[in-house]
């Protein structure tokens, strides 16, 4: 399966080389869900991040690193239980 999304993080000033004044490194995931659990991690250590999705996957997503926390808190739809209905469950018309 082709990677989808990716995230792009700054390396920590620890690992920084002489010379290059804000390193990045960037990750591939197969799917939305892997890579906000990645993100997470880099966001709890209080790294900037921003996410998107890898062209040419649609729809295009770009989060940039100002709204990754409200990336990181939302549930996709089809990952929200309370957004699925049971099969069985008779429609209300």
């Amino acid at each position: 399966m082709k990677s989808t999304w990716y995230v792009s993080f700054e390396v920590p000033k620890a690992l920084k080389r002489p010379g290059r004044r804000i390193p990045r490194a960037t990750e591939t995931f197969q799917s939305e869900s892997q890579a906000k659990e990645f993100a997470r991690g880099k966001y709890a250590a209080g790294l900037k991040i921003n996410a998107g999705t890898i062209i040419p996957h649609t729809p295009k997503r770009a989060i940039a690193w100002t709204d990754v926390h409200r990336w990181l808190e939302h549930m996709p739809e089809q990952d929200d239980p309370a957004s699925k209905t049971s099969e069985t469950e008779p429609s209300k018309n």
